[in-house]
């Protein structure tokens, strides 16, 4: 169950950072919001869609 829930927290932060990487271009913006890791990608999907 430990190792689920790690990689599940793993995967938001790098989800996190590759979506902030690609719309910002901004390596400092996307460490930024991999280490809010989930809030981030959620916040995304209600403010931008998931077009």
């Amino acid at each position: 169950m430990k190792e689920s829930a790690k990689a599940g927290v793993s995967f938001g932060c790098v989800l996190a950072l590759v979506i902030s990487y690609v719309n910002w271009h901004s390596i400092l913006w996307a460490v930024f919001h991999g280490a809010l890791g989930w809030f981030y990608v959620i916040y995304y999907a209600i403010v931008y869609g998931l077009n």
